[in-house]
Parts: structure tokens; sequence; C-alpha cells
């Protein structure tokens, strides 16, 4: 008997085994399948989209360094963080095709996404997937919507733009003496439109006014945006983004010198830091002693680099949406500690960006999902690090921090508004 007997030793023993291996299988499944609102058993998966690579990958990899620093390694309710970051090349047409790879793969929210122009592409597809969309890298209009999944840490470019122009019309600059040097696509626009926003306040000519909207309703009738890349009636010089083209931005703001008899004394710009630096250096190289007003996504380090091999290093103003890098702030002194040499304003707003997100989800009272992180961010108000976080006031932004910072030898440093007002005598 005993040999009819070791058959069936053998089939129960395959049949464990194939029990076991099946559960250990499910299990696998069950832990790693990512279901559609990115949360598995052991992860919550957070998506960004960066130029990693080409024109703005400085900027791009600043910003994933401060994500990574403030979230790799973070835990909420057992579940690990997971941070997936695709390259766009700064190209709106691949931050589309990143965006929908990222959905169908699973993702809790996308955080920290670089661009105006990208995001007019990416925001549409989120919104109908219902993925939030937390502190992105721009301050265009677009993302001031009542959407409750847009959810902004910074201030915005026409808050940054009224600063200048307030304490520059106090110097007793006119408005005719402030002029405009942007990118033709959306992130060149939104400092159009938040420069004519500032502009309202003031005693400034209608004609000033149509010559803007010129502009801006040429860019929403078209998407070929090298169309508006012509010389302006007005005070306004525009290039081709990815382009180095400057001379015909420049050769507007001309122009309108000679049309007028008016001098720009203030130059705000809308662009990358790249293109800024050649204007910058084409300008001074023929006589200009403009006072060049650059908004805080153009990237400080990145600047300051480009203009100190330039050679030009006066009078550059640049707005920041978050505290100064001496600040004496405990957020600061831990962004500083953690990110080392990566440690530049792009690289804490990154940071700041990662912590807000961070702490909203560990205050959510229930089951982490997309509806309670929405509702928590509704009610959420509190000090991070010295900064005021506040959505109670609605989700357009969390904070109205903007601060005007100078070009010296030891990069973009503290500047207040007698200082500012000195450069113009």
């Amino acid at each position: 008997m005993l040999p009819k007997s070791r058959p069936i030793f053998k089939v129960s023993v395959i049949i464990s085994l194939s029990l076991s291996l099946g559960a250990i299988i499910a299990d696998q499944v069950l832990t790693d399948k990512v279901p559609e609102q990115g949360i598995t058993r052991r992860t919550i998966r957070l998506g960004s989209i960066l130029p990693l690579e080409g024109q703005e990958e400085a900027l791009g990899n600043d910003m994933k360094a401060g994500l990574e620093a403030a979230l790799l390694g973070e835990v909420i309710h057992r579940k690990r963080i997971e941070l997936i970051f695709e390259n766009d090349y700064y190209d709106p047409s691949i931050a589309r095709q990143k965006t929908q790879k990222l959905i169908r793969s699973g993702i809790f929210l996308m955080i920290g996404s670089f661009g105006t122009s990208p995001a007019e592409q990416t925001l549409p597809i989120l919104s109908e997937h219902n993925v939030p969309s937390v502190g992105f890298f721009t301050g265009a209009g677009l993302l001031r919507s009542n959407s409750e999944s847009i959810i902004n840490y910074r201030a915005s470019y026409a808050q940054e733009i009224a600063t200048v122009v307030r304490i520059a019309l106090d110097a007793g600059v006119k408005p005719l003496e402030i002029c405009a040097y942007v990118q033709n696509d959306g992130y060149g626009m939104a400092g159009l439109r938040g420069l004519k926003q500032a502009l309202l306040q003031t005693e400034v000519p209608a004609e000033i006014l149509r010559s803007y909207d010129r502009v801006l309703d040429r860019r929403s009738t078209t998407d070929n945006e090298s169309n508006i890349n012509y010389p302006n009636p007005g005070p306004i010089g525009i290039y081709t983004r990815n382009i180095p083209d400057v001379i015909s931005g420049y050769q507007s703001l001309k122009e309108w010198e000679k049309k007028t008899g008016t001098t720009c004394k203030l130059v705000v710009t809308a662009g990358t830091y790249s293109n800024i630096a050649r204007f910058v250096k084409f300008a001074r190289d023929a006589g200009e002693n403009w006072v060049i007003s650059v908004l805080s996504a153009s990237g400080a380090r990145e600047l300051q680099f480009d203009l100190e091999e330039y050679g030009v290093t006066e009078k550059i103003v640049m707005t920041q949406v978050v505290p100064l890098l001496d600040a004496d702030f405990p957020i600061v002194k831990e962004a500083r500690d953690k990110l080392g040499d990566d440690f530049g304003y792009v690289s804490l707003e990154g940071y700041i960006v990662g912590k807000m997100a961070l702490k909203i989800l560990r205050e959510i009272p229930g089951q982490i999902n997309r509806d309670n992180f929405l509702q928590q961010i509704s009610v959420s108000k509190f000090d991070l690090g010295g900064i005021p976080i506040d959505f109670t006031r609605g989700r357009t932004h969390a904070s109205d921090l903007v601060e005007m910072t100078v070009l010296t030898p030891q990069g973009f440093t503290g500047l207040d508004a007698a200082e500012f007002a000195a450069m113009f005598q």
C-alpha cells in the first residue's frame, strides 16, 4: 500500500504549494495594484511634470529637489509617499501626453508641476479625471479659477507685478514710463495681464490699455504663437518662446520711445531666464539704463549665473513668493539643511509646497481619499514654519507673500522700497 500513498502525498504538497503561491500572488496584486485614486495598501502616489531636460531643466530639477526633500521617506496612515516625476522638456504637447500617462498609471494628485503653457494643456485633463492640482510653479490667472481641485501655494503674477509697479509709481515713475518685455505664450500673456491690471489703478492713457488689449486679444484668437511676435504700437516687446531672438522685442520698445518721446524707466518682464538675460545684455550694450523687473518663475539662481556671465548685473530686481533665503524662519532653516547645495528660491518653493501638502494629508480625520483631501483643504489655516497658509478664504492661493530682491554679488537679496526708488534717480 505504501507505493500507492506516495502520489497522494505529492498531490497534497503540490496543492498546498499552489494555494500558498496563489495567496502570495493575490496579496501582491492587492498590495501593488494602483486604483484610480493612486492609493495602494502601502503607498500614496503623487505625480509631477517638470522640465528635467532641455532649456528650463535647471528650474525643473530645482523644483524636483525641493519636493523630494520635503516628501521622500514620509509615511501617512502607514502609507509611504511615492513621487513619480515625468519630463516634459517645457513642451506643452509633451506635458499633455505625460499627464495622460500618469493618470493611467494611477496618481492621487499632481504636485509642483512647472509652467503656464504646460498647465494650459494639463489642467483640463486633470479636472476631467478629478485629480487635484497642488502647488503648480506658475502664478498665471488660469490657476486662479473657482475649481475646487486647483490648490495654489504662491501669490499670483498679478500680485508680484502690482508690488513692483506700486513702488515704482511711488518713486515718481510715470505710467507711460513702464514698459513690458514678454514671452508670446500663456506665461508672457499672464504677465501682460498683470501689468495691465496694475496700471488700471493709475491715470494711464486709454491708448496704453488698448495696446495691451490688442496683444492679449490676438493671443486669445490664434493657436499660432508666432502670430503675436510683431512690432507693437504700445510699450510692449514680445519674443517667441524657446527662441533666442531678443532684437525684435527690443526694437518694439525703442519704436515706442521714439513715437511718444518717452523713455522706458522700468521694463517689466515675463519670460525665461535665458532670454531675459540676453535681452538685458543687448539693451545694456545699446546704452539703455532701464530698471529690469523679473518674475519669480524665471528662476533667481539661473538668471544670476547668466547675467554674471554676460557681465551685466546692475538694476535687476526680482520678486519672490517665498521668504528670503536668509530669513530667520524655521521652514527656511529646515529647507537649507535638507537641500544643501540645491538650496535656492525655486527649490525652497518646492519644499514649501511639499510640506504644505504633507500637513494637509496628515490632518485628514478619516480615510485618505480625494474627497476628504479637498474637504480638508477648505478648512486648512496654519503656520508653516513662519509662513501663514490660509485656504479658508478660498482656494485660489494659500499665501500672499511677495518679497522684492535685487541682484548683488551674493545673489538676489532683500530690497526695500527706498533702495528700489533710488534706482530711478
